[in-house]
């Protein structure tokens, strides 16, 4: 009891410090009113609501609503109270003297008409009016996600965004992408920013997410033509009480999906194989084979390098924030950290801790002005290897064999020679034996806005945003060595030494600056509403960088001096700069006839004067149908469609095409060299010829589309169809020679064109029984690409036009993909000797039981690239078709929600370890298992045992006609994954705030824990790696916490 009360003392003395610096810090205003009104705001099961907007409609001062739903505002009488929340419809209430004991119930609005749409420049629109193809997710559905990056958060929830994860590398985010259009833009608070930026916001800072799917994003100019992502950070709200939230979770890491290497077995059961078929010495005796097979020893004890290498590893989120606002001043302030271990043995991972500030002033009833402050330290730590510090630890599964172990006698100080490449051995990729990587970032980003309001609706606003980035990469290589135990000495002796030793350093520092200066006006007479903006916008951009390189005389020197140095390159980082003009109008009718038209007119630093400035419109119309009144006075629509909205939109949007400054001829510096009078004289080449005939690309978007309401707005729909036309794309006049004496190729020009259409689709069903709340979700999107016109195609037949330039025939798909076309597997000897094609071009000498056929599509007895076909989607590109449903309820404290995603019509094809059997490494357990193989793996005349892939030889390649490019190796594929799923309990008030909480969560949380597909040798769907080896994505349990007081 003691320690309670202590407690609760400690919690009143911090909330009154916390009070007391945001009354110094931003000015409470203390202003008397007429009389008090005392209430209380419950929803319809009479549970009071916590957080609820009670404001005064006359003085525009309020307050809200406190953890038993009561309040207390000072109002004069004859005003109204407006009291409004979250999810429920908002109510007015006239002020009578002596009114002490209201009971106000708000009803839930399942309507998502009135949920307000950011879509840049100063416009928030409710759903309701808005007329393009704009997708939107709050603050309450990203928080849901417990993923380390922002992007991954949004996955599944908006239509019409494509998203692919293709490694779980720790911090790695998902790709993204709009329609399949390409990366889009990123607007954060009102600043473009890069996709990278978005992902590694902290998710709980966000208040909510638009997408711009189609020509209204034509505002935002260059770099908008694929799409344009609206990020909204959270705020304090006027007269809201101070809240402090503190949430986090911890959880646990395991790979997903990664194709297992073979047991020892199995692998010296394929060489004894191969040197069976091939009639080569033997490498393995029965006897020692034998051994191996019973597992006599520990040292014929098969080692699972996969289980060795990849383990469980934790990661951990925390974050608090606290945010409120009086009169005068709203404030939002949050630090955040996460951290995410990698799951490859002896490597650290990934740490990120986020800052986020937002502050806003009323300095009278005219002028406001505001600042947030931004900013990230962000660190991955890797053991220092060679290239790519991941590549070789996640090809070392098959790189290192199971008949060897990492280190010497097992002495983690001693690694061993385990691959046939002594650099791919597994035990010296840590940090006492490879070195150390670190990759640091520190950023930081400062905006100012400032808001005149010169008369009524009437306002100008500027901001300006200065972001500094600064990235310093260490990485620290050492030489290593290998050895093996000599146990009559008990000794260890070096047996192989790697001689490279390198320090690398890169540091950048990227300086963005933007200003953003806006007239805008907004007002509604009678019926009509109008909000119109005009507007300019500047970004300058550099990104110096320094690059070192050296050879240190010894592993423990960390520093670079002018004797160890070997490279050097400054990079001065020129100016980038963009300016444009900004023009918008809306205007509706009765919130039913809806118009909006913008335009940009944009310049940039890329191109030459007289090409540099583009203009690009838009416009979109809305009709809502069922504001008519013969729709309200049907008694069958009027019921059951509460509304129909039926929306187009057209315009063209700029793309910032082609190399800058190619209208220039510049000069490559130290490229080359020679020696002159005995001195290394540094050489410059000229960077080719310039061009003046380049400027911007120009596409044209088109989007029909309607939007649903059905049963009181349970249900709601929206399907939109678009089009999209790209011209000015880049390329070449082949047909113009120059001598070759020259040196280049002639410069590219905007001359080709392409197109891409589709269609998304989302529902969205929401209903309350008694006191259960429930929800169901999905959207679907398809989008494809065609060729357009290309520049004077040449073919020399019919054959070459179908097959060699399929990419330039206008209307064909851009992303098929062709190979020869499989008739199944030859079944005997029997077989490929009466085979009238010859397949192999030696008469079908090195076919063998098991090898896949292929037809001769063309009928000449050969097969060659003649009997090429479409049999698939290009391998490894962005799903056509992208789907995913959502669902949850909460009851009675309880609340439950899972995400599933999928794709479709995209194709994966097997290559490297997941074909064949490399000779230097071990094989597939899934291809062994599945391939042909020998009745008895001793004998060369035993019968074949057909599996499901050709024979497994060490010397097959893919230069075996068995391993030419054909679907016999390609899969279309579809797949289901559960992304999220999320159970989790919210503490009875009654309980909480006896320790001055407000409300208190629990919750278990899984990510990726189901995989439905059509794929082989357990590959995640999502990777696009050929032979399977990227760092696999995890699955992931958390249990957190998410508490308010």
């Amino acid at each position: 009891m003691r320690n309670n009360e202590h407690y609760k003392s400690a919690l009143l003395l911090c909330k009154r410090w916390l009070y007391l610096f945001f009354a110094l810090f931003v000015g409470i205003d203390l202003c008397a009113q007429n009389i008090n009104v005392k209430g209380k705001v419950v929803d319809e099961n009479s549970l009071a609501i916590i957080g609820a907007n009670i404001v005064s409609k006359e003085t525009k001062k309020g307050t809200i609503s406190d953890i038993d739903g009561n309040f207390e505002l000072s109002v004069p009488v004859g005003d109204k109270l407006v009291i409004s929340f979250i999810g429920y419809e908002t109510k007015e209430i006239a002020v009578k003297s002596a009114m002490t004991d209201l009971t106000i119930v708000l009803k839930e609005n399942l309507s998502m008409l009135d949920e307000v749409v950011v879509t840049g420049f100063g416009l928030a629109q409710k759903k309701a009016t808005v007329t393009g193809a704009i997708s939107s997710v709050g603050s309450e559905e990203i928080a849901h996600s417990k993923s380390v990056t922002a992007t991954g958060a949004l996955v599944g929830k908006l239509p019409g965004i494509n998203f692919r994860q293709d490694n779980g590398r720790p911090g790695a985010a998902p790709n993204i992408q709009i329609r399949n259009m390409g990366t889009p833009m990123v607007i954060i608070d009102g600043v473009q920013k890069d996709v990278a930026t978005l992902n590694q916001l902290n998710f709980n800072d966000i208040e909510s997410v638009s997408v711009l799917k189609d020509a209204t994003a034509a505002i935002y100019g260059m770099q908008a033509a694929n799409g344009v992502v609206v990020v909204t950070t959270k705020k304090g709200a006027k007269n809201q009480k101070l809240t402090v939230n503190l949430n986090g979770y911890y959880g646990w890491q395991l790979p997903s999906n990664y194709p297992k290497p073979a047991s020892a077995q199995d692998y010296l059961a394929a060489i004894i194989q191969t040197e069976t078929i091939n009639g080569t010495p033997r490498t393995v005796t029965k006897e020692e084979y034998d051994k191996w097979v019973n597992q006599v020893d520990p040292e014929h004890t098969s080692f699972d390098w996969y289980k060795y290498i990849w383990v469980k590893a934790p990661q951990a989120y925390i974050n608090a924030n606290i945010s409120g606002g009086t009169e005068k001043a709203r404030y939002y302030v949050s630090v955040g950290h996460i951290s995410q271990e990698g799951t490859i043995r002896g490597f650290n991972g990934f740490d990120r801790t986020n800052i986020q500030s937002n502050i806003d002033f009323d300095i009278n009833d005219k002028l406001r002005v505001g600042m947030s402050i931004n900013g990230r330290l962000e660190t991955t730590d890797n053991p220092g290897l060679p290239g790519d510090d991941y590549n070789l630890p996640i090809n070392a599964a098959y790189n290192n064999l199971p008949t060897l172990k990492p280190y010497a006698n097992d002495n983690p100080n001693y690694p061993a020679i385990s691959a046939p490449w002594a650099q791919d051995s597994f035990g010296w990729m840590n940090y006492q034996h490879a070195g150390k990587m670190t990759d640091q970032w520190a950023v930081m980003q400062v905006n100012g806005t400032i808001e005149y309001e010169i008369i009524k609706g009437l306002k100008a606003r500027g901001l300006f945003s200065y972001s500094l980035a600064n990235r310093r990469l260490e990485n620290r290589e050492y030489s290593y060595k290998f050895y093996e135990y000599d146990e009559e000495n008990d000794s260890y002796n070096v047996v192989e030494a790697g001689t490279g030793r390198y320090i690398e350093r890169n540091m950048t520092m990227n300086h963005e600056m933007t200003s953003n200066i806006q007239l805008s006006y907004e007002n509604t007479f009678d019926q009509h509403h109008i909000n119109a903006v005009l507007g300019f916008e500047a970004k300058k951009a550099r990104y110096p960088y320094m690059y070192m390189l050296g050879n240190p005389e010894a592993n423990g020197i960390p520093f670079l001096d002018l004797t160890s140095l070997s490279n050097i390159t400054d990079g001065i980082g020129n100016p980038q700069t963009r300016m444009g003009y900004i023009g918008r109008l809306n205007y509706d009718y009765a919130n039913k006839y809806i118009i909006e038209l913008s335009g940009r007119y944009d310049g940039s630093y890329r191109y030459k004067e007289g090409k540099r400035w583009g203009f690009f419109p838009s416009g979109s119309v809305g009709y809502r149908i069922s504001e008519e009144n013969f729709w309200k006075e049907n008694d069958f629509l009027s019921n059951y469609i509460d509304n129909f909205k039926i929306r187009a939109s057209y315009g063209v949007l700029g793309e910032e095409l082609g190399t800058a400054l190619s209208h220039i001829v510049g000069y490559n510096y130290n490229s080359g060299g020679a020696v002159l009078d005995g001195a290394l004289v540094t050489g410059s080449q000229v960077t080719g010829l310039a061009t003046d005939n380049i400027s911007w690309g120009r596409s044209k978007i088109l989007n029909i589309g309607f939007d649903l309401g059905l049963m009181n707005n349970r249900l709601n729909a929206s399907i939109d169809v678009f089009r999209r036309d790209q011209t000015g794309l880049l390329a070449s006049r082949y047909d113009v020679k120059i001598p070759d004496e020259v040196g280049f190729t002639l410069p590219q020009e905007n001359l080709n064109s392409n197109y891409a259409k589709g269609i998304d689709a989302s529902v969205n069903w929401r209903d309350r029984v008694n006191d259960l709340n429930y929800f169901f979700s999905g959207n679907i999107s398809y989008s494809r690409w065609y060729v357009g016109d290309r520049y004077k195609p040449r073919f020399s037949s019919q054959w070459d036009m179908y097959r060699y330039q399929a990419g330039n025939i206008t209307g064909r798909y851009t992303d098929v993909a062709f190979s020869l076309v499989s008739d199944g597997q030859f079944q005997s000897w029997e077989e490929i000797a009466n085979h009238p094609v010859d397949q192999d071009h030696q008469g079908n000498k090195t076919l063998k039981p098991g090898d896949a056929k292929y037809k001769d599509m063309n009928g000449d007895g050969l097969i060659n690239d003649a009997d090429w076909r479409p049999i698939g989607y290009r391998q490894g590109g962005t799903p056509w078709v992208n789907f995913a449903f959502n669902l949850g309820f909460d009851w009675k404290g309880i609340d439950f929600r899972a995400e599933f995603v999928g794709a479709t019509a995209y194709t994966y094809e097997q290559q490297g370890f997941l074909r064949y059997f490399d000779q230097n490494k071990n094989i597939s357990q899934y291809l062994w298992d599945h391939s042909t193989r020998l009745a008895d793996i001793w004998d060369p005349n035993s019968e074949y045992i057909i599996g499901d892939y050709p024979i497994a030889l060490r010397t097959r390649n893919s230069s075996d006609c068995t391993q030419w490019p054909s679907d016999f190796w390609y899969t279309n594929v579809t797949y289901l994954k559960m992304r999220n799923i999320e159970l989790g309990y919210t503490l009875p008030k009654q309980w909480t705030s006896k320790v001055g909480i407000s409300k208190f969560r629990v919750y278990v949380a899984g990510q990726n824990l189901l995989s439905f597909d059509n794929i082989n040798f357990d590959i995640d769907p999502e990777i696009t790696a050929t032979n399977g080896m990227a760092y696999p994505n995890m699955k992931v349990v958390n249990v957190g916490f998410s508490m308010d007081f």
